[in-house]
C-alpha cells in the first residue's frame, strides 16, 4: 500500500465512529492567555502562548508570552477547567521554556540589535515567580531543552538574521552556537557552561549556523536543527559533535503552488524543495522527527524521520498536507510558499503507543501519528488547534496533550491566543465534523456559508467569496460520521468559471437545480443578486441572473443577502445588516416572486449588539415557519448572540418596497452557544449555515474564512429536531 493510501485509509478509519472501544485524543478545554493578565491590566493588549512546559507533577503549565515579556502559568489540576495563575515578568523577550521539577528554565532575549545579540538563561521558581539563578548566554537564545535526568539544559543560540538586510541573505555574523549548562538544586551552575561551535558544518552559509531547535534523548545527546542552513547536528552530553548532515530536499507533486488566486487547484509541483526543519524531537535514542517549516529558501510542507546517522527513515511528502486539505484547513494564501507550514513537532508515549504530534502553523492543525514503526508512521487523527500552534507538552501520566497557540487576533477583532488541552480517551474522535476524504479526486474546501437540505441525508452547501475564482456547491452526505463531502459542482457561466460572486445562500429549485444568493460589494463590482444554477452548475446566461430592483439598489450597503429559501413560488432572502432606509437594529427579509417577478419585504428586529455588530446569516423554510440564524461577530468568551429564531409563515406577508414595512414577530428556537462550546474550543464567530430536513433534523455550520487569520476549524453539527424545544 502506498504512503498516500495508507494516510487516507487511516484518516478514514480515525473518524469512522466505530462502535467498539477505541482510544482517541479529544479536546477538553481552551484557555485564553489574556485571562492571565492581572485585574486592572489592559486585557485588550496583545498576548501569546508560544513554547509550553509542565511541572513534574503535571498540574501546572508554563508558557512563554513574547508580546508581554512574561511566563504565563495555568493551573490544570482539573484539566477540563484550567485556571489562571498569573504571569511572571522577565527582563526581556522569552523565547523558550523547559521545566525540571518545579523550576522553569527560560531563554530570554535581551538583544539590542542583530549585530549585538545577547540573552540569558533564567532559573525561576514556578510557584513563587522568584528568579533563582541567571546565566549570561553570550547571544540570542531560541529553543531550550532539559535533559531527561534534569541535569543539564541545552540552548540553541540562534543570533537570528536580519531579514531586511541584503534581502535576508546569510551569512550574517555573529554566528550562532549551542550552549550546554548544568542545573543545580539552587538553579544553575553558570561555571559549567560549554559553548559548542557549529561553524564549518553546513554547506549553506557554514560560517553562520542558525540554530533553531534542540531536543535531548535518553543518552544525553542533543540534536539541533540549523534551519536556514538546512542542516542537522547531533552533539554528545560532553559537547562533542557526533554527527552532522544536510536535511536534504523533497520533490512535491499535486500541490497548490500559486498564491492567493482564490481557488484550490492541486495540480502543480515544486522540485528540490529544501526541508529547512524548524522543530525536532527524539522518538528514541536512534530516531528523531523534524517539522519542515522552511524559513529561508525552503519548506517541504511535510515532516521527516531521520536516523541519527543521517539516513531518511520516513518522509511524509504531501500526505500530511493532503489530509489537512480534506478537512478544510488548507491556507490558500500560503500556497506559493509553505502550504500548511509544519513548524512544531513533539513526541509522547501514551498507554504503550509511541506518538509523534506534528503542528501545522498556518493550517492550525495537530497531526497525531502512531510511530510504532518509525519507517511507516500511521496518521490516526487530526486535531483542531487555536490559530498558529507553536509549542506542545505531553503529560502521558494524565493522558494529556497540550498545545500553545501563538496568534492573537485582537487587533483584527478575531480570536485571542489560546492554550488547548486534549485528553486521550476511550471514545471516538470528535473532530473533524466534515471531510472530503475518500473521494476519487482530492476536493479542497473551506469558507462554507449557506446550506440547504435535500433528501436521503444530503445537504448542499456553497463557499463564499474567499474562493472568488472557484464558486462551488458541495454535496454533503450527513449519514456518514463525520459528514462527508462526496462531490462538488463548480459554478460556471457560458464563458467559464463564474466570477464576481459572493455566495452566502442556497436553496433547491424543485427541478434538480438551485437558486443561490450572492452578497454584493459595490467597490469590488460584485452585485447583490440571485442566480439560477442548473444541476451541472451552469448559470443560464442573463436569464439565470436576477438583479435587485432600483428601490433596493438605492439603499443598498455591503452587507447584503445572507441566506435564501423557497416558499411556494417565492424566494426569501435575509439581509445581514441594516441598509440605509432601515430603522436601527432592523433588517429586511426580502421576497421575490418567481412567477410575477414582484419584489417585497418585511422587517425583522435583531438583537442590540453587546459588542461589535449583530446580523442575520441564514434563512430556511420548514413547515409553517422560516428559521433564521442571528449572530454577532464575536469570538470566544466575548460571544453573546449565536441563536436560531423562527417566524411564522403567516407573518411573512411582503409589503411593496419603498414604503412602510411590517415588522414580523420572532420566537427563540435555540441558543447555539452551548453547541459551539461542546467541542472544547472557543466559540467561533461565524455561524453561517443551517439546513433542515423534512423530518425536522437540523444541521448548522460555521464559516472558517478560508483559514485566513482563522483556526480553520469548521463546526458542522446535528442539533436534533428543530421542532423540539430546547431545555
Amino acid at each position: 500500500m502506498s504512503a498516500r493510501l495508507l494516510c487516507l485509509t487511516s484518516a478514514v478509519a480515525m473518524t469512522a465512529g466505530l462502535a467498539h472501544a477505541e482510544m482517541n485524543f479529544n479536546r477538553i478545554a481552551s484557555f485564553p492567555t489574556a485571562m492571565n493578565m492581572a485585574e486592572g491590566e489592559d486585557r485588550s493588549a496583545e498576548t501569546s502562548a508560544e513554547i509550553i512546559a509542565a511541572t513534574a507533577d503535571g498540574m501546572t503549565l508554563v508558557y512563554t508570552d513574547s508580546p508581554l515579556g512574561t511566563l504565563g502559568r495555568i493551573d490544570i489540576t482539573d484539566a477540563a477547567n484550567p485556571k489562571p495563575l498569573g504571569n511572571i515578568a522577565l527582563p526581556g523577550e522569552p523565547t523558550s521554556v523547559a521545566i525540571v521539577g518545579t523550576t522553569a528554565y527560560a531563554g530570554v532575549n535581551t538583544s539590542e540589535s542583530y549585530t549585538a545579540p545577547s540573552g540569558q538563561l533564567d532559573a525561576i521558581d514556578v510557584a513563587t515567580g522568584e528568579t533563582l539563578a541567571s546565566c549570561d548566554l553570550g547571544g540570542q537564545p531560541d529553543s531550550i531543552a532539559a535533559s531527561k535526568d534534569g541535569k543539564f539544559i541545552a540552548v540553541a543560540i540562534e543570533n537570528e538574521r536580519d531579514e531586511d538586510l541584503n534581502d535576508g541573505l546569510i551569512p550574517q555574523l555573529p554566528a550562532g552556537n549551542l550552549v550546554l549548562v548544568n542545573t543545580t538544586d539552587a538553579g544553575l551552575d553558570c561555571s559549567s557552561m560549554k559553548m559548542v561551535d557549529l561553524t564549518g558544518l553546513a554547506e549553506i552559509a557554514g560560517s553562520d549556523p542558525e540554530p533553531e531547535y534542540v531536543s535531548i534523548n535518553d543518552l544525553g545527546e542533543t540534536v539541533i536543527t540549523l534551519q536556514e542552513n538546512n542542516h542537522m547536528v547531533v552533539v554528545s552530553a560532553a559537547g562533542e559533535v557526533i554527527n552532522h548532515f544536510s536535511a536534504g530536499s523533497v520533490d512535491l507533486e499535486g500541490i497548490d503552488a500559486t498564491d492567493e488566486r482564490g481557488a484550490l487547484i492541486f495540480t502543480e509541483s515544486q522540485a528540490g524543495r529544501l526541508r529547512e526543519p524548524d522543530a525536532v524531537t527524539w522518538i528514541d535514542d536512534t530516531h528523531f522527527a523534524t517539522a519542515n517549516e522552511g524559513d529561508y529558501n525552503g519548506g517541504s510542507r511535510g515532516w521527516t524521520i531521520f536516523n541519527k546517522n543521517g539516513d531518511v527513515v520516513y518522509e511524509s511528502g504531501t500526505d500530511f498536507e493532503k489530509a489537512i486539505i480534506e478537512i478544510g484547513h488548507y491556507p490558500d494564501k500560503r500556497s506559493d510558499a509553505k502550504g500548511v507550514e509544519p513548524e512544531s513537532v513533539t513526541f509522547g508515549n501514551f498507554n504503550g503507543t509511541p506518538y509523534v504530534f506534528v503542528g501545522a502553523e498556518r493550517a492550525s492543525v495537530v497531526g497525531v501519528y502512531d510511530v510504532t514503526n518509525p519507517a511507516a508512521p500511521v496518521l490516526t487523527q487530526l486535531l483542531p488547534s487555536g490559530v498558529g500552534p507553536e509549542g506542545y507538552v505531553v503529560i502521558p501520566e494524565r493522558n494529556l496533550l497540550v498545545s500553545a497557540n501563538e496568534k492573537d487576533l485582537i487587533e483584527d477583532g478575531g480570536a485571542r491566543a489560546h492554550v488547548m488541552l486534549f485528553e486521550q480517551q476511550e471514545a471516538p474522535a470528535s473532530y473533524p465534523h466534515l471531510t472530503s476524504a475518500g473521494t476519487d479526486e482530492l476536493i479542497g474546501w473551506g469558507a462554507i456559508s449557506g446550506m440547504v437540505a435535500d433528501k436521503d441525508g444530503i445537504v448542499w452547501a456553497v463557499n463564499d467569496s474567499f474562493y472568488a475564482f472557484q464558486p462551488s456547491i458541495f454535496k454533503i452526505d450527513t449519514t456518514a460520521t463525520p459528514a462527508k463531502i462526496v462531490d462538488v459542482i463548480r459554478i460556471e457561466r457560458t464563458s467559464g468559471p463564474a466570477q464576481k460572486l459572493d455566495l452566502e445562500g442556497i436553496t433547491l429549485d424543485g427541478k434538480g437545480g438551485f437558486y443561490v444568493a450572492s452578497e454584493g460589494r459595490t467597490e469590488r463590482l460584485i452585485p447583490h443578486a440571485i442566480y439560477h444554477v442548473s444541476a451541472e452548475g451552469k448559470i443560464k446566461n442573463l436569464a439565470g441572473e436576477i438583479g435587485i430592483p432600483a428601490e433596493l439598489a438605492a439603499v443598498e450597503k455591503r452587507f447584503g443577502f445572507e441566506g435564501i429559501t423557497k416558499v411556494g413560488d417565492t424566494l426569501w432572502m435575509a439581509v445581514q445588516r441594516e441598509w440605509n432606509d432601515d430603522p436601527k437594529n432592523h433588517v429586511k427579509l426580502v421576497s421575490y416572486n418567481l412567477e410575477t417577478e414582484e419584489w417585497g419585504a418585511v422587517l425583522y428586529e435583531k438583537a442590540e449588539p453587546a459588542t461589535g455588530w449583530v446580523g442575520l446569516s441564514e434563512i430556511v423554510a420548514h413547515g409553517d415557519y422560516v428559521y433564521i440564524v442571528e449572530r454577532d461577530n464575536q469570538h470566544d468568551h466575548r460571544a453573546v448572540t449565536k441563536k436560531i429564531y423562527k417566524v411564522a409563515l403567516s407573518e411573512m406577508v411582503p409589503a411593496p418596497l419603498g414604503g412602510e414595512l411590517p415588522v414580523v414577530k420572532k420566537e427563540l428556537v435555540r441558543d447555539l452557544l452551548s453547541d459551539l462550546r461542546s467541542t472544547g474550543g472557543y466559540v467561533l464567530d461565524k455561524v453561517e449555515g443551517l439546513a433542515i430536513f423534512e423530518d425536522g433534523t437540523a444541521f448548522f455550520s460555521t464559516d472558517n474564512d478560508g483559514v485566513d487569520d482563522h483556526s480553520g476549524e469548521t463546526i458542522f453539527l446535528n442539533i436534533g429536531n428543530i421542532d423540539g424545544s430546547q431545555s
